[in-house]
């Protein structure tokens, strides 16, 4: 017969493994339900864009919706600090930017610890900014912004879709570099921020390509120049910001980040179905066309990327001391 202390210990050790076994069947079955993707800007900007391509992508290879929940504010603070929060079950998950890498520099006082708060699933892709005018305004050139900075310190303004977006940050360094003063108007996402530069109310934006080729392919924007070191190959014509203000260089760029200590196995399969969508001939012909190179990397490339853009900016930002606006 078998001893009473024996018979609990042989229950337990059931118990547990039924435990597993239904935790397993769990995460195989990933996923059983729509899955949040959370866009930390207003909804008609390049992020927003890119996510919403992207996220029928992976729909079709997961198997379940992809949900885009538009959650602007604070520079992306509110929408990814909402996924830092969310449970690490693979169903809430964000897009980041370049905003990602330079908050922790820029902001005194982050909701969440950049480097602990997230697991990487991929980066997606990086590209140009692009310094886009009216197609009614008087400048022509990067030197013409120059001339007209100069003359009348404080006049000029440029959009942003937020505090510590890579279109504020290269705004700030271009008056820095050129020894400008321009004024940053930020606003809670690309699409209102474009509005306004097509109404009148703000002077230019160094929109990311995403956002503003649309505009500049139908005549209602004329780009003047583009933020990365050499001019890039989906901007014929247009000339890096670089030949006309040296040492610039700004760089936008687009990944996927999930809850920390959601299960590799999630990850996983997050990772493989945002390859596969990113790598898709319609997704790829889109977003080309706007400027991104597409690079669908594995979840350590992905980190290894964004703590070096960290590294980067930290430095950049303390020695031109750069504060939010």
């Amino acid at each position: 017969m078998i001893s009473f202390q024996r018979a609990l210990r042989l229950q337990a050790h059931l118990f547990g493994a039924a435990l597993m076994l239904v935790a397993t069947q769990c995460f195989a079955a990933y996923p059983d339900k729509p899955i949040r993707l959370v866009v930390p800007f207003a909804a008609g900007g390049g992020t927003d864009l890119i996510a919403r391509t992207l996220g029928a992508g992976m729909s079709t290879e997961l198997g379940q919706q992809i949900i885009i929940d538009n959650k602007p504010g604070a520079g992306t603070i509110i929408g990814t600090d909402a996924v830092a929060k969310s449970a690490p079950d693979g169903y809430n998950i964000v897009i980041a930017t370049f905003a990602h890498a330079i908050n922790p520099s820029l902001q005194p006082k982050l909701p969440y610890a950049n480097d602990k708060a997230f697991t990487p699933i991929t980066l997606i892709g990086k590209g140009p900014n692009v310094l886009v005018v009216r197609a009614d305004s008087p400048f022509k050139t990067v030197k013409d912004v120059l001339e007209a900075a100069r003359a009348k310190p404080g006049k000029l303004t440029y959009a942003s879709q937020g505090n510590g977006t890579s279109a504020h940050l290269a705004g700030e360094m271009f008056n820095n570099l050129a020894k400008v003063q321009m004024t940053h108007v930020p606003y809670r996402g690309a699409g209102p921020a474009i509005t306004d530069l097509l109404g009148g109310q703000v002077d230019m934006i160094f929109g990311t390509a995403a956002a503003v080729a649309s505009f500049v392919d139908s005549g209602k924007l004329r780009a003047i120049g583009v933020t990365t070191p050499q001019a890039s190959p989906s901007h014929k014509g247009v000339p890096a910001i670089a030949d006309t203000v040296p040492g610039y260089a700004v760089e936008s760029w687009y990944g996927l980040y999930a809850p920390a200590g959601t299960p590799a196995d999630v990850i996983n399969k997050l990772n493989a179905a945002a390859k596969k969508a990113a790598k898709n001939p319609d997704f790829a012909k889109k977003v080309e066309q706007e400027g991104l190179v597409v690079t669908a990397t594995d979840p350590a490339e992905f980190d290894r990327y964004v703590k070096a853009e960290e590294a980067r900016w930290r430095k950049i930002i303390k020695e031109n001391n750069i504060k939010p606006d």
